[in-house]
């Protein structure tokens, strides 16, 4: 289960700060001050050395929630109120930056290089089984008997901990490197994470594990803000996961969307009606061509770790497109003027959306939730807005585990007789090793894999306003029961 942390709490807190000042007209006029109000005493910080690195960090940590990263600093002299201003004159800001993610030098870095290190529970035992059994001699004793590791020596194998009867040598990883499932992120020579974008599958699991919150999505909170305040048509298409954010039934979050300035709010749970019927079919086609598995495509992590570490899965991978994908251009189409924000727990969403001109922009629920705060919007007190179409339960249970697979069958319904199903939810290490096996293979346990990045599908994504795992779970399956239709109940034979 994951759990709230104070590095969470910062980040809303800051981004719903910058909101209210832009609400008030005062972005540029008053941000400089954000630091010195946000961390007011002259004493020392815990976690850090001193008030002005407290003060800095928060300077480093506005500059990607106004679409910038640490690159964009010409001097460290360059005021806040440089890049508020900048932030409130670009134009068509559309993904104009490569890197989705990035690392605050200024935050970064206290994480320790050393990964093994022995404790005062060494009772310089006889048996020495550290020293005996280090292959780079680099286990010494000091003159109290006490065992003690020559890093300069240490290979980090790990044989000196497995070997310890009293456990008194401890394992100390850095958090974003051991979260990340594909060794995307690593220390540069001055000690500071560098996340190396051929590599990255924008899965945010670093994100969320960094102790000290160093790590950014570069958000497009404020492309999205002034685009309503110029008068432009805007149009948010939130993910099936807004089922689980908040406790307010979801005419009223759409309700408290519409007040933010959108114009319309259109589920992105009609282009989940499209995945399901496409992918469905596509299902039936590979089997009866005799192929040995089909893999799911919405997940968008799940996309770029096939693009970049197992290519040899593509062939396995569905072609149908995301149901964002699909929403985006049914709405553009519709709306051909419209800008089309996509509102959901990923990360990798930001990436996805660089594939597709439909989308214009991408922001989180977490950013979603600040945009409310800072703007003094109560979700609980929103007047209802009714969408327009209503989906189908299949297509809202995409946002958990199992929900595509369950979309699927119940769309095929005695076409899917013998088509076995297994779900892999969450692309650890272990994960990632298991689908490298089965392309290597070009054979599963099953005729029909999904695959989500996040454990419990996209309802526990990284950048969620709910962190409590159970209580979304019972939040979104709430939701879905009061959903009026079903595939059950409907004839989903394709018409000749």
């Amino acid at each position: 289960m994951a759990l709230q942390n104070n590095t969470m709490i910062v980040r809303y807190k800051l981004l719903s700060k910058l909101v209210g000042l832009w609400k008030d007209g005062k972005l540029e006029e008053a941000i400089d001050e954000l630091p010195i109000q946000l961390s007011p005493k002259r004493s020392r910080v815990l976690g850090r050395c001193c008030i002005h690195k407290e003060r800095a960090v928060w300077k480093y940590k506005a500059l990607p929630l106004m679409g910038f990263d640490m690159t964009d600093e010409p001097n460290e002299l360059t005021p806040l109120s440089y890049y508020a201003g900048k932030a409130l004159s670009r134009e068509n800001n559309r993904n104009s930056k490569e890197n989705i993610l990035c690392v605050i030098d200024e935050a970064c870095s206290s994480c320790v290089s050393v990964k093994y290190e022995i404790t005062s529970l060494c009772r310089g035992c006889v048996a020495r089984n550290c020293y005996m059994n280090c292959p780079k001699e680099a286990v010494f004793f000091t003159e109290t008997g006490q065992a003690k590791i020559d890093h300069s020596k240490c290979i980090n194998c790990g044989m000196c901990q497995k070997g310890c009867p009293y456990h008194a040598i401890v394992y100390i990883p850095v958090p974003c490197e051991e979260a990340c499932p594909v060794g995307a992120i690593s220390k540069d020579e001055y000690g500071v994470e560098h996340i190396d974008e051929s590599k990255c599958i924008y899965c945010g699991k670093c994100m969320k594990a960094c102790p000290f919150g160093a790590i950014f999505e570069i958000s497009n909170v404020f492309d999205v803000l002034e685009s309503i305040r110029k008068g432009e048509e805007v149009i948010a298409i939130p993910a099936p996961a807004v089922l689980a954010q908040f406790k307010a039934p979801i005419a009223k979050v759409y309700g408290a969307i519409k007040q933010i300035g959108f114009d319309s709010v259109i589920e992105v749970a009609t282009g989940a009606m499209t995945t399901t019927e496409t992918e469905g079919e596509e299902l039936l086609e590979k089997m009866a061509e005799g192929q040995s598995f089909m893999t799911t495509s919405c997940c968008p992590s799940y996309i770029q770790l096939v693009k970049k570490h197992i290519p040899e899965m593509a062939p396995f991978v569905s072609h149908t497109l995301s149901p964002m994908a699909y929403t985006a251009k049914e709405t553009k189409a519709k709306y051909p003027n419209a800008k089309i924000v996509f509102v959901g727990p990923c990360v990798g969403k930001r990436k996805e959306a660089t594939y597709y001109d439909e989308v214009d922009y991408v922001i989180t629920f977490e950013e979603l939730n600040a945009i409310f705060n800072g703007l003094g919007i109560n979700v609980d007190e929103a007047a209802p807005y009714q969408i327009s179409r209503n989906s189908v339960m299949e297509a809202h249970a995409f946002g958990r585990s199992g929900g595509v697979s369950l979309a699927v069958t119940n769309y095929l319904k005695d076409r899917a007789k013998g088509v076995d199903i297994i779900q892999v939810a969450d692309l650890n290490k272990k994960n990632v090793a298991l689908l490298k096996g089965y392309a290597k293979k070009g054979k599963a346990p099953a005729k029909f894999i999904e695959v989500m990045t996040c454990p419990n599908g996209c309802i526990t994504g990284p950048v969620t306003c709910n962190p409590d795992e159970i209580k979304s779970q019972a939040i979104f399956n709430q939701a879905l029961a009061s959903c009026p239709i079903s595939y059950k109940e409907m004839d989903t034979t394709p018409k000749m």
